[in-house]
């Protein structure tokens, strides 16, 4: 029985500890020392698998962004007063530096580096990324 029981619990921590890092692929989206050339969702960190359009969700400022099962991409998002829930995404642009060009972007969304939800606006004649959560 104890034999059993440590086989279980190797199994157990093997599994939680997970495979060593793999190699960085030149064909990565993004390369790990340039985060800012992540251009699609499939690059952008933090994405919560399992999201469902209209359900709860937690956090309207950092990682905000969710997948369904489907794969639509969702952002969670309060409005007005109500709680937040998960909402269709506009097109989400990869990783961006809040307060760079987006030019012919506007509407659309980026997470910065950091994790924060960025939106594309066009505000005294220039379009850039600002703070999505305000």
């Amino acid at each position: 029985m104890r034999i059993a029981m440590g086989v279980a619990a190797g199994l157990l921590i093997a599994a939680l500890a997970g495979a060593p890092p793999a190699a960085a692929d030149p064909a990565d989206p993004a390369p790990a020392d340039d985060p800012t050339s992540c251009n699609e969702p499939a690059c952008v960190p933090g994405i919560q698998p399992g999201a469902v359009l209209g359900a709860p969700c937690e956090q309207t400022t950092y990682y905000v962004f969710g997948v369904t099962d489907w794969g639509r991409v969702v952002f969670c998002g309060s409005p007005r007063r109500y709680a937040p829930r998960w909402f269709r995404s506009t097109e989400l642009r990869g990783v961006k530096l809040e307060g760079s060009n987006c030019s012919g972007r506007d509407g659309e969304m980026a997470q910065a580096p950091d994790g924060l939800f960025l939106s594309c606006d066009a505000r005294n004649g220039a379009s850039t990324w600002t703070r999505g959560d305000i």
